[in-house]
């Protein structure tokens, strides 16, 4: 199972949302860079970005702290946060993001999420974001009527690298995360399943990797809290 450490951008900073809520954040670095820098130097091996403004402006808008990451890390990062159209996705792609997330376009435009997957194969993945099972979009400010399975099931043939399922209930709240949900979703396609959303504790990671069938783990308030010790988190993961 992989860890990625999470780096939310909000105006700039690399900030923790609680429950996804703009109006709910803490501020953990302004440097989101050499927050990056300082995972790496703790050994992970990915980085799990978010452009927080950009999910609710449906563009880019933290671009410069991404970049700052992505000029300054070795490891592959993955992006999530306004990017809605295939020109944003060769944009992040040509300046060495390893892997776009998609997610409010996966609801609304779902053959621009088959036809990224088919231009560039493993790096592309499918971000659902669900409240009480059903799927929210545009910075989680809008829950649609679809279910998280049935989205899930939807990109079966598409190519897609991963699903990032985030319960957005469990967000921020370092209540742990939704591992019965996660699982199942995991069971029901053959898609590598990413966990997002609770994790607070290396017990919570060692129960998502007990199942057997979740791929990834994504944390981000406990690394910064320091419930999570990332040097031994990556350590028991790796095991």
């Amino acid at each position: 199972m992989i860890l990625y450490p999470a780096i939310d951008l909000k105006d700039g900073h690399a900030v923790r949302l609680l429950r996804g809520d703009m109006e709910k954040s803490t501020t953990f670095n302004e440097d989101p860079a050499a927050q990056a820098r300082a995972f790496v130097a703790a050994g992970c091996e990915w980085l799990h970005l978010v452009d927080l403004n950009g999910a609710f402006a449906g563009e880019p808008v933290n671009a410069t702290p991404v970049e700052a990451i992505l000029a300054d890390c070795p490891v592959p990062a993955q992006l999530g946060g306004g990017i809605r159209d295939m020109a944003t996705i060769e944009m992040w792609l040509s300046k060495g993001l390893e892997r776009v997330i998609l997610g409010t376009v996966a609801v609304e435009d779902p053959d621009l999420v088959r036809a990224a997957a088919r231009a560039f194969p493993g790096r592309v993945a499918v971000g659902i974001d669900a409240r009480a099972g059903r799927v929210a979009t545009k910075g989680w400010a809008e829950v649609t009527d679809v279910e998280a399975t049935d989205l899930a099931k939807s990109f079966e043939d598409a190519g897609v690298a991963a699903l990032i399922y985030t319960d957005i209930n469990r967000d921020g709240a370092m209540g742990g995360p939704n591992i019965a949900a996660t699982a199942a979703l995991a069971r029901a396609v053959s898609i590598p399943v990413i966990a997002s959303g609770g994790v607070a504790s290396l017990e919570d990671l060692a129960a998502l990797k007990a199942t057997g069938v979740i791929a990834g783990a994504i944390s981000g308030r406990a690394l910064y809290d320091g419930a999570i010790d990332l040097p031994r988190a990556l350590a028991m993961v790796k095991d």
